[in-house]
């Protein structure tokens, strides 16, 4: 899910479950998972589709403040 479907869907009060979780790819990296009560889920992705991962858990925690997101559960 997009960066702006994801505050728009926030803004309408939509609810997402969401994760935090070591990418699979790079375990080095962290990714965001969406999980929606209707038993779908998402992750976070660019403008390119491509599934956004960040370095640092800081800069990942400081884009959910952007997006609206308010708690997150951390899987390590």
């Amino acid at each position: 899910m997009k960066r702006e479907v994801v505050k728009a869907r926030h803004a309408e009060g939509a609810h997402f479950d969401t994760h935090v979780i070591a990418n699979p790819a790079n375990v080095k990296q962290w990714i965001v998972f969406f999980k929606k009560q209707e038993g779908r889920s998402y992750f976070l992705v660019d403008e390119n589709e491509e599934i956004e991962s960040f370095a640092h858990l800081d800069d990942l925690i400081d884009e959910l403040k952007e997006l609206g997101i308010k708690r997150a559960s951390i899987h390590c």
